[in-house]
């Protein structure tokens, strides 16, 4: 399998990235709005290199898409579900997940789906770019488990505004879907006290003394989910 460093540099690859004579066409499945507007800004820099597709998420969806990156933010099973629709939609040429969680266990599930590439939202701009032309290309590429550093500063996700870090801002997204502590701390992979501490901290940020006023804020800040683009993929497209 090939590996991608945290400064983009490859190995063990197959193909020859970085040839194609024409830009190829990525998708981008997320649940949020803000989360995918985000992704789309970082990448509006290299339009020579790949184009993303716009879909209506009430439109069928008739033309093949080189890459279909999912972002696994606030996914409510952990994203194993959605990524088996993906990788098995005939749509999707390559089927590529992006997160910031890189649990053993999460890594080794994906790969057993047949994703192509598993990457850090660690990555910069151009390191995220270049993996995805070296899938595209045929290579299988997995970044190295990042330390527990921050998303890339170009990244948007809800509440960032408001000072509340990606992380907190996906356990507040799951605590608005109706999820418990536990629930949480089982999905993240994180400890329950950990989980605890991001609420605590969600809770002053947001002004919150109580698990229904921070649901309350999450629903009127963005952090309900719209579950339509990842439904555009299910069932075979």
């Amino acid at each position: 399998m090939g590996r991608l460093t945290p400064r983009g540099v490859m190995c063990g690859h197959v193909g020859s990235p970085g040839l194609a004579t024409k830009p190829f066409t990525i998708a981008l499945v997320d649940d949020y709005d803000v989360v995918l507007l985000g992704l789309a800004h970082m990448l509006d820099g290299f339009r020579d290199r790949l184009v993303v597709a716009e879909i209506d998420a009430n439109a069928p969806l008739d033309e093949p898409i080189d890459v279909v990156l999912y972002d696994a933010f606030a996914q409510p099973e952990s994203g194993h579900a959605q990524i088996g629709e993906l990788v098995r939609n005939p749509r999707a040429r390559h089927v590529v997940v992006y997160t910031w969680n890189f649990h053993p266990e999460l890594i080794e599930s994906a790969s057993a789906q047949g994703v192509h590439g598993y990457l850090s939202k660690t990555l910069t701009a151009s390191e995220l770019v270049a993996a995805l032309e070296a899938v595209n290309s045929g290579q299988i590429v997995v970044s190295d488990s990042p330390a527990r550093a921050r998303s890339a500063e170009e990244l948007d996700w809800p509440g960032k505004e408001e000072g509340i870090t990606d992380r907190e801002s996906e356990i507040l997204a799951l605590i608005t879907q109706g999820k418990s502590n536990a629930a949480v701390a089982e999905l993240t992979y994180l400890s329950p006290n950990t989980v605890k501490s991001h609420i605590r901290s969600v809770y002053r940020k947001i002004g919150a003394s109580s698990r229904t006023q921070a649901v309350l804020w999450g629903v009127e800040h963005g952090f309900t989910p719209d579950h339509r683009r990842m439904e555009r993929w299910v069932g075979g497209g």
